[in-house]
């Protein structure tokens, strides 16, 4: 186990330089000049000032030293300034990354529960009324863009049914201790979660329609039934725990995609997460910015993946001894 825990640390690690590197070499193909935003910023420069600038920011080295300087920077945990907002990128990601892992975890939390309740009802009866609608839903969900439904929610229940905050994270007029600040966070995180939500949910639903009706195809399921094994025991202990490993798994290799989707769903109801903060730095042109964003959701993606490993191993002890 040791061994396996060494491994998959140094995988990561090497796949943190390679996505800094790829990142950095990228970035560097996009079209515009930083040090024409940063002039443009001040009202404009002179060809001097320009030159003081690129020097500043070190714009005026070559792109290999500029990597070079960038991944010496990278792994003492300096992502360098900001062009735009003039601070620390380190210090700007982590003022925004706790809004956006509250809105990926409650959006997952609500698309795996859901959608795993979702797929036993139709599960228990594949040819019923129940499975008809479970899959008419998850087509219609998944087949909606998320940027779309989420301003079909504004619409809804922003003008028609005005129950829940169209954007921001919280009022800022009103007071109270730290309880009425959590309820008024959940009450403002209920749209952006459940926009986010929708899509992932329609997934979760019919691949665990899927896994249970093939769980509930095999022998032992069968033999169960056969040694007077009550339904309820059948499907919950028997059958869901086996068929919870791919809903499980697929959550787990989602989550940078849920991440990639939390860019849309912030920038349509102002939430003030890094998805806002990615949006306003692309067209700025802030290049440390958005490569510090890149480097923390690959972070993120790979400690999901390392947990989901090592859930899995727990749901399926088949996988303990697996490589």
């Amino acid at each position: 186990m040791m061994r396996r825990i060494l491994r998959q640390l140094l995988y990561a690690v090497g796949l943190i330089l390679a996505v800094l590197v790829l990142n950095f070499l990228l970035i560097q193909l996009a079209p515009g000049d930083p040090a024409q935003v940063i002039a443009g910023e001040m009202g404009g420069a002179s060809p001097e000032v320009m030159a003081a600038i690129r020097q500043q920011y070190g714009l005026d080295k070559p792109v290999l030293t500029q990597l070079a300087l960038y991944l010496g920077r990278a792994l003492q945990g300096d992502l360098g300034m900001s062009y735009f907002y003039n601070r620390p990128v380190v210090e700007l990601i982590l003022s925004r990354l706790g809004p956006t892992l509250l809105l990926v975890a409650a959006a997952l939390a609500f698309a795996v529960l859901a959608g795993t309740r979702l797929g036993l009802m139709a599960a228990k009866n594949p040819r019923g009324i129940a499975s008809g609608v479970v899959t008419v839903l998850s087509l219609v969900g998944y087949s909606a863009p998320v940027f779309w439904t989420g301003l079909m929610l504004v619409i809804l229940f922003g003008a028609k049914i005005p129950l829940f905050p169209i954007a921001g994270m919280i009022d800022v007029v009103k007071v109270g201790g730290p309880l009425t600040r959590a309820l008024d966070i959940a009450h403002h995180l209920v749209l952006p979660a459940l926009t986010l939500g929708l899509v992932y949910l329609a997934q979760y639903s019919r691949l665990t329609r899927a896994s249970m009706l093939e769980v509930l195809g095999a022998d032992y399921i069968r033999t169960a039934r056969a040694k007077g094994v009550s339904e309820r025991q059948v499907l919950g202990r028997h059958a869901f725990r086996n068929a919870l490993l791919p809903v499980v798994t697929v959550a787990g290799m989602q989550f940078g995609a849920i991440i990639s989707g939390a860019v849309l769903v912030e920038t349509v109801f102002s939430w003030p997460g890094l998805g806002t903060l990615a949006f306003q730095a692309i067209l700025a042109r802030d290049y440390p910015t958005v490569l510090g964003i890149l480097f923390f959701s690959t972070l993120i993606v790979i400690i999901a993946n390392l947990l989901t490993d090592f859930v899995s191993r727990l749901l399926d002890p088949r996988l303990a001894g697996g490589r």
